[in-house]
């Protein structure tokens, strides 16, 4: 592995002439990477289907009992994402509620309804909606929640669903650095390093703005054949959205509008939406007189333990020496070409995230970039390339993972060469452009 040649690198030149331990040292780091490219192929193949947290949790086990890493070191790396965990829960919480109260069914019928039986008005409805739903709650909620609603949908309308569920998983990336709340990974790359809000849109807005809509150009471009022979009902039966619908939908805006204001006030994400998370479930099931069992049994905690590994597998990595070799090339590439490192970071990453998943990349990418100071152009690259470039494959991202999750419950499967295709023909030039916007912004 790549990894595991830098990291030999690293410790023949930390300890000359001392063979005898750079052997013991070389063969640690060989196997920590194994285990973590192990662990990293476990939680994106799900062999024998168990969860993508048991992986995740038994590759970092296994450096521990192995002692390759101590628990104390393990325990550090896994607290290093608490802000991570709260912002996670938070927004499983709001994204559960907003289901159960079928907020999400609602929106899925408005864009029906509005799309007056033109496939392509509803295609432009959905990938909207897609957005919102990404900048407010994040890519997890449109992926795990929307998704269903849309099928179901789409399904009453008479339509295919297939073209209107790539809209949702493919804006559910392309959307994700709009704002600091709309990816978890967002937090990983930038940590307590994150920028204020103004600081934020100014960087990130038009690179945003140019993801969408190229996402979405390229997409309607791919699905053109497929939209072409859709017929849809002009009216369906639309549920109406009860009281707690509408009170859940004043909690998300709440919760943004909070977020946004810690954002701007450089407060660190988690508690503040854990809190509204919290909150906005407790008004709901109070209003309903409901049992909380009922609510946070349909919640996917087994994300929680999964990123919780995944912070420990890094955290391995990171003892074999790998980020201060990454750190060194980087600086040596800014030294040649600010715009070049920032473009080989930029795609670069985004390949990596396709052949190991968008979270270990990201932590990685996270702690060279906090190694040194880095300019802003590297790191914007490297959120472009951990937000964005998992669109194109299906083993990109854990929202991406979460589809697919969605799908196969409603007995719809995506094949992994299927996606591939769709993938090649959107993402490089939303890529491209949205590098290309960030650069140009100076």
């Amino acid at each position: 592995m790549p990894g595991t040649q830098i990291s030999d690198a690293v410790l023949r030149t930390a300890m000359p002439g001392h063979d005898g331990v750079n052997s013991s040292m070389m063969s640690a780091a060989q196997a920590t990477w194994a285990i973590a490219a192990l662990a990293t192929a476990g939680v994106i193949v799900r062999p024998w289907r168990l969860p993508e947290a048991i992986w995740a949790v038994l590759g970092a086990g296994a450096l521990v009992v192995l002692g390759l890493l101590s628990w104390s070191d393990a325990l550090a790396g896994g607290l290093k994402g608490t802000d991570v965990y709260l912002f996670l829960a938070g927004m499983m919480l709001l994204a559960e509620v907003a289901r159960q109260e079928g907020l999400f069914d609602r929106l899925a019928a408005f864009a029906v309804a509005h799309a007056r039986g033109s496939p392509h008005r509803l295609f432009l409805l959905v990938y909207v909606v897609g957005t919102v739903v990404t900048v407010l709650l994040s890519n997890d909620a449109t992926a795990v929640v929307l998704t269903p609603a849309v099928y179901a949908a789409t399904r009453a309308a008479g339509a295919g669903p297939l073209p209107y569920l790539y809209a949702c998983v493919f804006i559910a990336n392309a959307a994700s650095f709009v704002l600091p709340i709309s990816n978890p990974a967002n937090l990983v790359i930038f940590g307590s390093r994150m920028p204020h809000l103004a600081a934020w849109l100014a960087q990130f807005g038009p690179p945003s703005i140019v993801a969408i809509l190229a996402t979405y150009a390229m997409l309607r471009l791919s699905q053109r054949r497929a939209l072409a022979r859709e017929r849809i009902a002009e009216a369906v039966a639309r549920r109406e959205l009860t009281r707690g619908g509408r009170h859940t939908a004043y909690g998300i805006l709440v919760t943004a509008v909070v977020l946004l204001a810690c954002s701007a006030l450089d407060v660190r994400l988690g508690l503040p939406t854990f809190l509204c998370g919290v909150l906005t479930a407790a008004i709901i099931l109070a209003a309903n007189r409901g049992g909380v069992w009922p609510l946070v049994r349909h919640v996917a905690w087994g994300v929680l333990p999964l990123v919780a590994g995944l912070f420990v597998l890094v955290e391995g990595l990171v003892r074999t020496g790998v980020i201060a070799a990454l750190g060194r090339l980087l600086a040596e590439a800014v030294a040649t070409s600010e715009t070049g490192a920032a473009w080989t970071t930029g795609l670069v990453v985004a390949v990596a995230c396709n052949l190991m998943n968008n979270l270990p990349v990201g932590l990685i990418a996270g702690s060279v970039l906090a190694a040194d100071h880095v300019p802003a152009a590297i790191t914007g690259a490297a959120l472009i390339g951990v937000d964005l470039g998992p669109n194109l494959s299906v083993t990109g991202s854990l929202a991406t993972i979460l589809w697919l999750v969605a799908l196969r419950r409603e007995g719809q499967d995506v094949g992994p060469w299927q996606f591939l295709a769709v993938g090649i023909a959107v993402t490089p030039p939303a890529l491209l452009l949205a590098i290309a916007a960030l650069l140009a912004l100076g």
